[in-house]
C-alpha cells in the first residue's frame, strides 16, 4: 500500500516501432499520477522547499508554466495542504486548466510567451510574498531525474548498455538529470536534444514562434547543461503531431507534442546507429509472442544475463522519454 499519491510516481519503459538492427525504448511518463514526467520535479522542488524551511503548510505557490509542471504541483500542494496559483499563457490547452482547477489549483492567463509569464510570476511573488519554486533554474529538478528517472531505466534496460538517450527540452531538468545518472554507468552514451523546427533555440541560439506545448521555451533555462548535449534534432510541430496519431492507432500510446518529436528524433538517431547484420527483437505483432506461462514467464528465450539470445544485448538501444498523455491535447485537433 502505498502511503500518498506522491508515492506512485513511476513510469514504465516501453519497446516501441524500431528500425531493423536497433531497439527504441521509451519511458511512458503518462503512467505517474499527474500523468507527466513533470511529476517528478514538482514534488522534488517542493520537498527541497521544506527541508529549506522556505514552505510550510498554508503557504501559498507561485509558479509559471506551460501545464504539466502546473498540474504536478497541484497535486502535491493537495497532498501537502498549499495554496497555489499557476501563471500560464493562455494559448495552452483548456485541459490543462481544467486539469488544475480540479486540484483546486488557482490559475491566472496572460496573453504572450512562457517569458511573459515567468515575468508575471514574479510579480505576484513581490506582491504577495509567496513562494516560488522556479523550475527552470531550481536544481531539484534536474536532481528528480537523477534520482528517479534515470535509476527507473537502469532497472528496467536489465543490463543492456544504453547507446543514446534522446530528450525533448523544455526546462532542460530531464534531460540533464536523466543524462547525467546514465552517463556514469554508459561513458559513450551519445545525448541527443530535441526542440522545435521553428524554435531552435539550441541550435540557431534565436528564439522563434511555434505552438508545441511544453517543449521550445524560447530560451535556454539556467538548468540545462548544454555540455551533456552531443548533438540536437529539431521536429516540426507537423511531423510531431502526425507521429502522435500513429503512435495512438498503430502501437496504442497515446502522448502528447514532445513526446511524438522524441519519437521521431529517437527513430532518427536509431537508424543512424542501427546494426541491421544483428537479430534484433521486433516489437510483437501476434498475442503468441507475448503469452506467458503459468508463472507468468516469457515464452521468450532468455541468456544467463537476462538478454534474449540471437544477440539482444550487442542491439543498439535507444532511449527516450515520452513525456506526457495525449489527452490533455485533445481540444487542439491533434487526434482528428
Amino acid at each position: 500500500m502505498k502511503e500518498s499519491i506522491l508515492d506512485a510516481v513511476g513510469s514504465p519503459l516501453v519497446h516501441v516501432s524500431s528500425p531493423e538492427g536497433a531497439t527504441v525504448a521509451a519511458k511512458v511518463e503518462a503512467f505517474n499520477p499527474g500523468g507527466s514526467a513533470k511529476d517528478r520535479p514538482a514534488q522534488a522542488m517542493v520537498a527541497a522547499a521544506e527541508q529549506a524551511g522556505e514552505l510550510s503548510p498554508g503557504d501559498r505557490i507561485v509558479e509559471p508554466t506551460s501545464g504539466n509542471t502546473g498540474i504536478g504541483l497541484a497535486i502535491v500542494a493537495a497532498a501537502r495542504g498549499y495554496d497555489l496559483t499557476i501563471v500560464m499563457p493562455e494559448s495552452k490547452s483548456p485541459e490543462r486548466r481544467q486539469v488544475m482547477a480540479a486540484y483546486g489549483a488557482d490559475i491566472e492567463l496572460v496573453s504572450g510567451d512562457m517569458e511573459t509569464a515567468r515575468d508575471r510570476a514574479d510579480r505576484l511573488t513581490e506582491e504577495t510574498g509567496a513562494i516560488q519554486l522556479g523550475q527552470f533554474e531550481n536544481p531539484a529538478n534536474a536532481e528528480a531525474h537523477y534520482r528517479t528517472t534515470a535509476e527507473e531505466i537502469l532497472d528496467q534496460v536489465d543490463g543492456r548498455e544504453v547507446d543514446a538517450l534522446v530528450v525533448s527540452v523544455g526546462t532542460g531538468g530531464t534531460i540533464t538529470g536523466t543524462a547525467s545518472r546514465l552517463l556514469e554507468e554508459f561513458p559513450d552514451m551519445e545525448v541527443v536534444a530535441v526542440e522545435p523546427e521553428r524554435n531552435a533555440v539550441l541550435s540557431s541560439g534565436e528564439s522563434g514562434d511555434d505552438d508545441y506545448q511544453g517543449m521550445g521555451p524560447g530560451f535556454v533555462s539556467d538548468l540545462l547543461e548544454t555540455d551533456l548535449v552531443d548533438a540536437v534534432e529539431t521536429v516540426a510541430l507537423e511531423d510531431a503531431e502526425d507521429e502522435c496519431r500513429r503512435l495512438a492507432r498503430e502501437e496504442g500510446i497515446l502522448v502528447g507534442q514532445s513526446s511524438g518529436a522524441a519519437s521521431v528524433a529517437a527513430t532518427r538517431v536509431a537508424e543512424r546507429i542501427a546494426e541491421p547484420e544483428l537479430d534484433c527483437p521486433e516489437v510483437p505483432d501476434d498475442w503468441s509472442e507475448v503469452a506467458s506461462d503459468a508463472d507468468g514467464e516469457s515464452d521468450a528465450t532468455v541468456s544467463s544475463d537476462g538478454g534474449a539470445e540471437q544477440g539482444y544485448d550487442d542491439c543498439p538501444l535507444v532511449v527516450t522519454v515520452f513525456p506526457d498523455s495525449g489527452e490533455r491535447y485533445l481540444s487542439t485537433g491533434m487526434f482528428d
